[in-house]
């Protein structure tokens, strides 16, 4: 896996306004751009230095309605190393069809390809939030 998907992935949190230069995250909240869905934001500290990794967690997702719920359209869980400057995938879920993905399994161990396809997806998915216009109208948990 080229390293430089990571550091990519990380310039974009950046343009999302979802952390600085140096790492630091805002606290949550919701993107809203004209025309598309909300993107939801927030840390997640209860998985920080997950399996042993230099990272910090946060959760990035889409939701819709459905009978009365709220159902991920997708969320993601990304690993954030801001002394490397690299982001990467963790988990991808979402409602309908109900999937969920996670890189690292109980013992620790890597699925290379589901790492792989996580994080082409995130690198997609990221420079499409910045084309639509996320990352510039932040409402809740303003720092």
């Amino acid at each position: 896996m080229n390293h430089s998907i990571y550091k990519r992935n990380f310039n974009r949190l950046i343009e999302l306004n979802i952390c600085d230069e140096l790492g630091n995250f805002r606290s949550c909240g919701k993107s809203k751009s004209k025309g598309y869905m909300d993107l939801v934001y927030e840390r997640l500290p209860m998985i920080y230095g997950v399996y042993g990794l230099p990272s910090q967690a946060i959760s990035i997702a889409h939701y819709f309605e459905m009978n009365g719920d709220l159902c991920q359209d997708p969320e993601m869980v990304v690993l954030v190393n801001a002394s490397d400057r690299t982001a990467e995938a963790y988990s991808f879920q979402q409602a309908m069809p109900p999937i969920y993905q996670e890189v690292y399994d109980e013992g620790n161990r890597v699925d290379p390809a589901l790492k792989q396809n996580l994080n082409t997806f995130l690198e997609t998915w990221l420079a499409n939030l910045v084309n639509q216009g996320h990352g510039v109208e932040w409402e809740g948990c303003q720092d």
